[in-house]
C-alpha cells in the first residue's frame, strides 16, 4: 500500500520537517487570520476512496472527467480549491488527471518542479502497470484545517488527513496549501522546491484544527 494522499502524497513515512512557508506577493499580515467559514451546504462525494466536499454556492462549479474548476472567491471557495487541486495534483491517479491539474491549477516559481517531481515518483511506483494507468485507491480521510490567513487575492491553509502508515498505523499530517486568486479562480502556489515535504509536518490529532463536518469517514 502507497501512504498518505493529500498532499503529503503517498509517503510510507510521515514528514520530518515543519512547514516552510510558500513565495507569494501577498504577505500574510495582511490578510484576515481566521476567516469565518460555514460549510453548511458542503456534500461528500467520493474520488477513488476519497472523500471530498463539494458546494453548489463556493464549488467547484466545473467538475469535467477528473478535473474540478470554478471555486468561489471566498473563504469556503479557497478552502475547496485548496483540497480538490491538491488531492487531484496527487501522482495517484495517474498522468491524465495530474499533469493538466498541475499544468493549469498550479502556479508560482516550482510549478514546473513539482510537475517534473510528480512524474517522476509515478513512474517508480507504476512498476508493472500500464504508462498512464492510475495506481489504485487513495486510503486517506481529510480530518480539518486551520487558516494561516486569508483575502480576496490569496490565502493560506493548513489541512489534516489521516491515513494508514507502516504496520496499519495511523499516520496523521499538517500539509500547509497556499493560494492565489489567478485568471478568475483559485489556484494553489507549488510548495517550494516542487515537493511537499517541506511543506508538511506530522501531528497527533486533529485537536485544535476546525473539523470537517460530515465527511471524510
Amino acid at each position: 500500500m502507497i501512504g498518505l494522499v493529500v498532499p503529503v502524497a503517498f509517503r510510507t513515512e510521515p514528514p520530518e520537517r515543519t512547514p516552510t512557508p510558500v513565495r507569494t506577493t501577498v504577505q500574510l499580515g495582511q490578510l484576515v487570520s481566521a476567516p469565518q467559514v460555514s460549510l453548511a451546504d458542503v456534500s461528500w462525494r467520493d474520488f477513488h476512496g476519497i472523500v471530498l466536499p463539494y458546494s453548489a454556492q463556493d464549488g467547484p462549479r466545473e467538475v469535467e472527467g477528473e478535473l474540478a474548476r470554478g471555486f468561489a472567491r471566498t473563504p469556503p471557495g479557497a478552502l475547496l480549491a485548496a483540497v480538490h487541486i491538491t488531492v487531484r495534483a496527487s501522482m495517484q491517479w495517474g498522468p491524465e488527471v495530474f499533469e493538466p491539474t498541475i499544468d493549469q491549477q498550479v502556479i508560482g516559481p516550482d510549478a514546473e518542479a513539482l510537475l517534473a517531481a510528480t512524474r517522476e515518483t509515478y513512474e517508480r511506483h507504476r512498476g508493472d502497470r500500464p504508462d498512464g494507468a492510475a495506481l489504485g485507491r487513495g486510503y486517506v480521510v481529510l480530518e480539518g484545517f486551520r487558516w494561516q490567513g486569508y483575502s480576496p487575492v490569496a490565502a493560506s491553509v493548513d489541512l489534516v488527513s489521516a491515513g494508514p502508515g507502516d504496520s496499519d498505523v495511523t499516520v496523521r499530517a499538517a500539509t500547509r496549501i497556499q493560494l492565489h486568486w489567478h485568471n478568475n479562480d483559485w489556484r494553489v502556489v507549488a510548495p517550494p522546491g516542487g515537493t511537499w515535504a517541506g511543506a508538511a509536518a506530522p501531528v497527533e490529532s486533529p485537536d485544535g484544527y476546525v473539523r470537517f463536518p460530515g465527511g471524510g469517514g
